[in-house]
């Protein structure tokens, strides 16, 4: 990532610092599932009870998204992620040393509620984009975020049978979190990069995230994407592991175990989806993935018995996932840099939501059906994604406004910013004045051709030519 992708003065190296904390740091709350059964093992419980780890942990995820990240909309970065770092370190040190699993799910439950430092990472990273740039930074952190949370399980898994015990998985989950105390904060703005008005209280700043969905068709739209197609991807990912013990496949746990690794390249590929969004905007670039997605389940249904088949859907979903998450997020970034951290907060949470979802539907689909079911499962909620994005298509359309569908989405993204940033505004708001021109990120569906008009410094529009 070269300096010319973020702003003046941005430090340099900052984005692939922010895409190692990204994936050190999410990497805490999926590296625990393969550890389950060893947990169990270790203080004499049933399997069910030390699951219990897993859906605490998930559980106290939730909670962050939605009690910490609204705190990145005016909050000092540089406290706050060193207040999250410290927190997640100690967690991750009292799970490894745990005289019961009770204690192990409550520290779980603690750590994987300050770990939300990728969502607080996010909005950030948009601020600090030059014009034009939105997408490919969001690429890059994005892409350490899929890593992170795809290699994390082999990782964990790799390091217990070294150690002999699962604890080991902690005490390096440990060192890695902590480390990032030494690197990250100086990366971090020192101040906060959208100081509002009138400062909020807490208690606004949560009372608000309602309303957010209320307000902003590019959210509502965003979300329902974010949160079909995660279901789809946890629908497939949830019940894999049943589909691959089972005859005629029948593989062991240890090679089930580095199944992920075969996702990497897809993961990899959807960095550059975020210079395509950056050029053609995140319309084209979320039917792009919905089709990759699709193909995947299409991959899965016909030749679901064959490992090179399930690899190659397993990269054509990745990547879909990715991507979809790269165009969703750089659509409702558009908006002013005021309210992105909360902004985020609900589309993260709808992803959360959705994935629970597909994952839940997905089990009892592969009870009844077996893989058709899970198949079937998949490609109902990205008929759902389809549906959901051609209606906001046709909104945009039908837009008195006018014009093209450019425009439309254009004046959308201006009207749920609140404000026009061509013109006055903070200081804040000039520097990211450039980035709702025509083909940035900014603009939603990010074509010259599409917009059709131009505006004068109030935001009023006319008719070019």
């Amino acid at each position: 990532m070269t300096s010319a992708a973020t702003r003046p003065g941005v430090r340099r190296g900052t984005i692939p610092v922010f895409a190692i904390a990204t994936a050190i740091t999410v990497s805490n709350i999926y590296f625990t599932q393969p550890l389950l059964d060893e947990i169990a093992h270790a203080f004499h419980t049933s399997a069910s009870t030390a699951g219990l780890v897993a859906t605490l942990g998930q559980i106290g995820y939730a909670l962050g998204i939605v009690t910490v990240v609204p705190l990145a909309d005016g909050a000092r970065l540089r406290r706050l992620s060193t207040l999250l770092l410290a927190i997640t370190t100690a967690g991750l040190l009292a799970s490894a040393f745990a005289p019961s699993v009770a204690l192990l799910g409550a520290a779980a439950l603690v750590l994987s509620a300050s770990t939300v430092l990728p969502q607080v990472i996010m909005p950030t990273v948009v601020s600090m984009a030059s014009a034009g740039n939105a997408g490919r930074v969001l690429g890059a952190v994005g892409t350490g975020l899929t890593l992170g949370a795809l290699l994390s399980r082999t990782a964990a898994g790799l390091i217990a049978e070294a150690a002999g015990t699962w604890r080991a998985g902690f005490v390096v989950a440990a060192v890695a979190t902590g480390a990032l105390l030494l690197v990250l904060p100086r990366y971090m703005p020192a101040e906060p990069l959208s100081p509002a008005r009138k400062k909020e209280s807490y208690g606004r700043l949560l009372a608000s995230l309602p309303r957010l969905i209320v307000q902003h068709a590019s959210l509502r739209v965003s979300a329902a994407l974010g949160g079909t197609v995660f279901a789809a991807f946890s629908a497939f990912w949830s019940s894999l592991a049943f589909h691959l013990t089972a005859p005629p496949i029948g593989l062991g746990p240890a090679v089930i175990g580095l199944f992920g690794l075969f996702s990497v390249p897809g993961a990899l590929a959807a960095r550059f989806s975020g210079r395509l969004t950056d050029r053609w905007g995140p319309l084209r670039v979320n039917v792009m993935a919905l089709t990759s997605a699709a193909l995947a389940f299409v991959v899965f249904g016909v030749a679901g018995q064959s490992l090179i088949a399930l690899a190659i859907g397993c990269n054509l979903l990745g990547y879909g996932t990715t991507s979809s998450q790269i165009a969703n997020q750089a659509r409702i970034f558009a908006a002013q840099p005021a309210i992105r951290a909360r902004l985020n907060t609900v589309y993260i949470f709808s992803v959360f939501a959705g994935g629970a979802a597909g994952s839940a539907i997905a089990s009892a689909s592969y009870s009844a059906l077996g893989w058709a079911g899970v198949v079937g499962t998949g490609l109902g909620f990205l008929v759902l994604a389809a549906a959901a994005l051609a209606w906001h298509t046709a909104r945009a359309r039908r837009a008195p406004a006018g014009g093209t569908l450019g425009a439309a989405d254009d004046q959308q993204a201006r009207a749920d910013s609140g404000t026009v940033l061509a013109g006055g505004g903070s200081a804040d708001q000039r520097l990211h004045r450039p980035a709702c021109s025509p083909g940035s990120c900014c603009h939603p569906f990010g074509t010259r051709q599409a917009l059709g008009k131009r505006r004068e410094p109030h935001g009023r529009a006319l008719r070019s030519g």
